[in-house]
């Protein structure tokens, strides 16, 4: 992307990002979302499917959950709002046959860290640099929210697909 086609992003979608009106709109969209996170594993008719692979499909649901799960935790509740939480990534793919019960459990604790944090964000919160570089470019932390609640998306739509493949 070139650098003027930046500028012209940042100069629309910034006071988007950095506004905590939009903020509060987000926390509902994060919290509508991990309900339906909910309803996606709750909906596997055998609860051993959620971890079973076909070919071409590299992750289980069940894991793409923990993935979620540790990723939401990490980034917003422990980064941002210093809700204790110890994150191993590794795990998240290689964990298998947890309950469905405790995945649902850990979900809501998601959901709870998700709001309490997001709904304390100042517009000056929003707009410093997330305070950890993820990618190769620096994010605010309103940019980097909005690219939490896109990869949220992105693998509920694979949870649902694999739910879908396993369950026919």
């Amino acid at each position: 992307m070139t650098f003027f086609i930046r500028s012209i992003i940042s100069l629309i979608a910034l006071p988007l990002v950095n506004n905590v009106d939009t903020m509060k709109e987000l926390t509902t969209l994060f919290e509508r979302d991990l309900n339906k996170l909910k309803t996606e594993i709750s909906s596997y008719t055998d609860p051993a499917d959620l971890w079973k692979l076909r070919e071409g499909i590299a992750n289980a649901g069940g894991n793409l959950c923990l993935h979620l799960v540790g990723n939401l935790r990490h980034f917003i509740g422990k980064t941002l709002g210093n809700i204790a939480y110890e994150r191993n990534r590794e795990k998240e793919f290689s964990d298998k046959d947890i309950p469905v019960e405790i995945l649902l459990s850990m979900i809501e604790e998601t959901v709870i860290a998700v709001k309490e944090t997001l709904l304390c964000l100042t517009p000056e919160d929003l707009a410093k640099a997330f305070p950890v570089k993820v990618f190769a470019e620096e994010m605010s932390t309103g940019q980097f929210i909005f690219h939490l609640y896109a990869h949220l998306n992105y693998h509920l739509g694979q949870i649902n697909y694999h739910r879908r493949l396993i369950n026919s």
